[in-house]
């Protein structure tokens, strides 16, 4: 998997991570987003600034939880939106599997095939 696009969604400590051509680049959200349309503007504003080129040979992985219900089923809109209109390639992992967001720990968990194909059932915070 050489480029990709980590959505990290869950309400708490919300970021994106984008890798491209090798180099590795982190948003983080400094404000709970409450709606997807500021997510989309963001990740949209994110792609286009490090010249990210999404297409079939693109992967979106997408945070599957546990957290907040609304924050993961846009997070999930969203990363199927992309899929769907881009063709990329779409997997999901747990909140449990990437103790610090970094591409090291993202390399790892496709490495040890902690990412999955589908979106799995998200885990909501009660």
């Amino acid at each position: 998997m050489d480029n990709f696009l980590v959505i990290n969604f869950t309400g708490q400590n919300d970021k994106l991570g984008l890798k491209v051509n090798n180099n590795f680049f982190i948003y983080e959200f400094t404000n709970k987003i409450k709606n997807n349309e500021l997510l989309i503007s963001t990740i949209l504003n994110f792609t286009t600034k490090h010249k990210a080129k999404i297409d079939h040979n693109f992967s979106i992985i997408v945070n599957c939880g546990p957290g907040s219900f609304s924050a993961l089923r846009i997070a999930q809109t969203v990363a199927k939106g992309i899929k769907i209109t881009k063709k990329s390639k779409l997997f999901s992992y747990k909140n449990s599997d990437l103790t610090h967001f970094s591409l090291e720990n993202i390399e790892d968990l496709i490495n040890k095939k902690l990412i999955q194909k589908k979106l799995i059932k998200p885990i909501y915070l009660s």
